[in-house]
């Protein structure tokens, strides 16, 4: 979505006014504006269109808004305003705001349509501006699109060459490990989750960064589509699958835009990547396996096969000792019945590191949630034939056991945050259309660049 901002210090005039201020801000105003945005209905219609009167052409744009704070104020404009380039008018802190909120609203998938035709831009004459607004909205965008696109198109080899082309552009390092590679290098859940598919499954393992720099280590889901597997799930429940690898897409946009802006970390990204199929050799309830870390696990549902996969992989986080791990994943309905779909929750055993990520999202208006890792519930995932069983006896506090579940694979010494992402919008909001969503990399990237730069 570069194209909707350029760097210029010209542009169409765009100009806010609270609608708070109207009254007040009229009487400033000349007649003939006044009259204009009265025949405007501009106190209703909250957009005015102004041109000159001899050449026709637009010289100014007025949006009426409940609130000048408000980070998707611009959210919509970018489709509703005439093909053109725009400056908006205001101090540099209020410009990136808007700017940004401008650039996501602009988001389509169209990789399977007819490409949209030219829209509005934004000029802005701060050149490092441009690049940090470019940078945000092309991570941001870059998780929509993997979460977008159908399963057949993402799955995990997919997934393996993105990361590919990413460890390519900003010279890191990638590696794999495919199908049975897995079981000789001790990463059986993985394995054993992703076996049924014909899509081999893969950890996925992209390093970048100087090596004396802290380490920072992102796992994400990678669950390129989830029917249920043998707990098989209805259709209407299966329907969006395609988005159950949000967690790896969201772990991949932040790295992008943690390499874009070159922080000065040791960053290492881990993507359990699978397909949850049913096939002769699914994996069954019932079943145990013995874990990278040497956990037993009983399949109590086969449907909870996120975790089974993220507990291989954040058991091999360890093995650097990072200052801090940070997983993605659309792990569990029960965290969207706890803060619906448009909030992420989060868990954290270091409250200062918690604390820090609340202060980063709410400065940068990407909101996320602390949530408890409130340990009496782990007798919930008690096990009669092993070390622990891979789903709760009940359904509820289902957020919580599932983030208890991967905790046992945390040493207790290592810094951990586990995120739980809708990764999806189901309605449309301003900036914000339906479909795949990054929710909390904005907020997880602002506390990094202040820890670490």
């Amino acid at each position: 979505m570069s194209s909707l901002i350029r760097h210029s210090s010209s542009g169409i005039p765009l100009s806010f006014v609270e609608k708070a201020q109207l009254s007040d801000w009229l009487k400033s105003q000349s007649k003939a504006l006044q009259n204009w945005l009265a025949n405007c209905d501009f106190k209703n219609k909250g957009l005015a269109l102004v041109a000159d009167s001899e050449s026709g052409e637009l010289t100014h744009v007025y949006c009426l808004v409940a609130d000048l704070q408000d980070f998707w104020l611009a959210g919509e404009l970018s489709t509703k305003l005439p093909a053109g380039c725009y400056q908006i008018q205001g101090e540099e802190k209020f410009i990136e705001q808007v700017a940004l909120g401008f650039m996501l609203g602009g988001y389509e998938f169209s990789e399977y349509k007819e490409k949209p035709s030219p829209r509005a831009q934004l000029a802005i004459e701060n050149k490092s501006l441009v690049e940090r607004l470019t940078q945000q909205a092309n991570a941001i965008n870059l998780v929509r699109d993997l979460v977008n696109t159908p399963a057949a198109d993402m799955m995990p080899q997919h997934l393996s060459q993105v990361m590919t082309d990413l460890a390519d552009t900003y010279d890191g390092d990638f590696s794999e490990w495919v199908g049975d590679e897995l079981l000789e290098q001790n990463y059986p859940t993985i394995h054993m989750v992703g076996r049924a598919s014909e899509n081999k499954p893969r950890l996925l393992d992209l390093r970048w960064g100087a090596q004396d720099a802290p380490q920072i280590t992102l796992v994400g889901k990678g669950v390129c589509f989830d029917s249920g597997g043998l707990d098989l799930k209805p259709s209407s429940g299966m329907r969006n699958m395609k988005k159950d690898m949000g967690g790896a897409a969201h772990v991949i946009g932040l790295a992008q835009l943690i390499m874009a802006a070159n922080l000065p970390i040791r960053l290492r990204v881990l993507v359990p990547a699978v397909e949850n199929a049913v096939s002769r050799n699914a994996f069954r309830p019932g079943d145990v396996i013995k874990t990278r870390k040497g956990i037993t696990v009983e399949i109590d549902n086969t449907d909870a096969e996120g975790r089974l996969v993220l507990c291989d992989a954040l058991a091999e986080a360890q093995n650097d000792n990072p200052e801090l791990i940070i997983d993605f994943a659309t792990l569990t309905g029960a965290c969207r019945i706890a803060l619906g779909t448009e909030l992420p929750g989060f868990f954290a055993n270091n409250r200062d590191v918690a604390n820090k990520l609340l202060d980063a999202g709410e400065s940068c208006h990407d909101p996320v949630w602390q949530l408890p890792l409130f340990d009496q519930y782990k007798a919930l995932l008690k096990s009669d034939v092993a070390d622990i069983a891979n789903c709760a006896s009940t359904p509820f506090g289902g957020a919580i056991t599932a983030a208890l579940y991967l905790k046992e694979f945390i040493e207790p010494s290592t810094s951990w945050v586990h995120f739980d992402v809708m990764a999806w919008n189901l309605r449309a909001l301003p900036g914000r259309p339906v479909g795949g969503e990054a929710l909390g990399i904005r907020a997880v990237f602002n506390y990094l660049q202040e820890r670490f730069q």
